[in-house]
């Protein structure tokens, strides 16, 4: 071990975020025949998790694999289902339904975009949804699913997927998981901390018992709260309340019902919109709302009344500022969870930012010098894909086309950021998608709001005209006969999970 190694890591709460951030570091910092760096997860029997992040984005299946988890086991042991994207109800207007597959919607043709060459035939006529070429959009209407397979391009394999699994079984795994390589879990309740009067450094903290828990690097998942980051590191917030109103939601399960879906529902509601996510043993259900739009105990109604099973509970309420620290790495203290900053669940970002936070700071990570070089990287990139997500979220709102609530109004109306309404003019004039942060969402995804919420075109990428129609049509042709074909040979989602993952 190097002089200026880290030689205690010191994670504050556990939950999703904590045990997501032992399990890679246990990993990697199991050093044979040297000196080992402890890892420490305290966590507190009297706060709560919340529960809500049920669904999840295809990079937590490399996330997975990193660890070397057993996939079918991972799924049974969280009664996970498999996630081919979200249906998006009622937004952009009522009555309307558009599908966010993941996957892309075929090949380039001579290395432009599948989706040009869609806009230019469907210019002339005789083309049926952009959708249909989703393969994974056409395996979510019809129940289906398999994993990919194969290794040359092909139907079979043109898709991605996640998963939707119990949060609080995620956790309890990945506690075992990093425990078995040497993680120690304290039970307790933080009730001060203790920074170096010298540099500002946190050097320990203090449990109710007496106890006091020395480290080197902190990293905080203390939730909405930033015990750490804003308690004692004074990162300071970035409200974007303006850009998504939304500030309350209500959490419930029921009972399962069938068919089993491999998608996540989101349907909006008058005063914002309600998730449906369906798992093995349960359905997860929420409420996301503007409390200046509805009152509590309307929103819980519009809650209930929306499921499609019995409720196995009364609606779990919680509230939230949509927003990020304004520097997630201050010192030795590393923000991450809800404890980072918060955007709403719409397009199951959450895990995804723990995820890609922890994998930053394996990629940067510092010795008890603590560089302030790496803090301000690790910031920068961290605040990229915040506000890259924030965009990405927002214009689900922006592009509404609903004027049949106040709430709707305010989204039509409301001001945007430079950087979307960028994007959104020049897919409006040129079917140009620019994407400002590419670990985040990718064209296909951008494309499938953007059209899915009645944003089209005004004009296409003049070079696609220089393909032959009739072969274009016929190439279009057999790719969707071939994605038909594909979906329909596959098994049902319910049937799948019942023959190969059933917990």
């Amino acid at each position: 071990m190097n002089e200026k190694s880290i030689r205690k890591i010191v994670i504050v709460g556990g939950g999703t975020a904590g045990w997501m951030a032992a399990a890679p570091l246990a990993k990697m910092l199991r050093r044979e025949g040297q000196a080992p760096c402890e890892i420490v997860v305290i966590e507190s029997p009297e706060i709560g998790t919340i529960g809500v992040g049920e669904a999840t984005l295809p990079p937590i299946r490399f996330y997975n694999a990193t660890l070397g988890l057993d996939g079918v086991d991972f799924v049974k042991k969280t009664q996970a289902t498999f996630k081919l994207g979200i249906e998006f109800k009622d937004w952009g207007e009522l009555g309307h339904r558009f599908f966010h597959g993941f996957g892309d919607f075929g090949p380039a043709i001579e290395n432009r975009s599948p989706f040009q060459h869609w806009l230019r035939l469907h210019r002339a006529g005789g083309m049926p949804s952009y959708e249909e070429w989703s393969t994974a959009t056409v395996m979510a209407r019809s129940n289906r699913f398999t994993p990919p397979v194969g290794d040359r391009p092909a139907a079979a394999n043109a898709f991605s997927f996640a998963f939707h699994f119990d949060a609080g079984l995620y956790a309890a795994y990945l506690r075992d998981y990093a425990v078995q390589r040497g993680a120690e879990r304290i039970e307790g309740t933080i009730v001060a901390v203790d920074v170096r009067t010298n540099d500002g450094f946190v050097s320990a903290v203090k449990l109710r018992d007496g106890r006091r828990v020395e480290g080197d690097l902190f990293i905080d998942c203390s939730g909405f709260r930033g015990l750490l980051i804003e308690g004692a590191m004074k990162a300071g917030y970035e409200d974007w309340s303006a850009m998504l109103p939304c500030n309350s939601a209500l959490a419930v399960p029921c009972e399962r019902v069938e068919p089993l879906t491999p998608y996540t529902t989101s349907t909006a509601r008058s005063a914002g919109w309600a998730w449906r996510i369906p798992l093995q043993h349960r359905t997860g259900n929420g409420h996301v709302y503007c409390n200046q739009f509805i009152n509590d105990d309307d929103a819980a109604r519009v809650l209930l009344e929306g499921l499609d099973g019995a409720a196995l509970d009364t609606p779990r309420q919680l509230r939230f500022t949509t927003g990020r620290r304004r520097r997630t790495w201050v010192k030795n203290v590393v923000a991450m969870g809800l404890a980072a900053g918060f955007v709403e669940p719409l397009e199951s970002t959450s895990i995804q930012l723990i995820m890609d936070g922890v994998g930053r700071l394996i990629e940067l990570f510092p010795d008890r010098d603590f560089q302030p070089a790496l803090a301000a990287e690790y910031n920068r990139r961290m605040a990229s894909q915040f506000e890259s997500i924030r965009d990405f979220i927002v214009l689900h709102y922006k592009l509404t086309r609903r004027t049949d609530s106040e709430f709707w109004r305010y989204c039509a109306a409301m001001p945007v950021s430079d950087s979307l309404a960028h994007q959104i003019e020049l897919f409006r004039s040129s079917a140009r998608v620019t994407i400002y942060d590419r670990d985040g969402f990718a064209e296909p995804s951008w494309v499938s709001i953007l059209m899915g919420n009645g944003l089209m075109p005004e004009s296409y990428d003049p070079a696609v005209d220089q393909v032959d129609e009739q072969a274009l049509r016929s190439h279009f042709t057999r790719l969707h006969q071939a994605i038909s074909r594909t979906a329909a040979d596959m098994p049902l989602h319910g049937d799948y999970i019942a023959r190969h993952a059933k917990a």
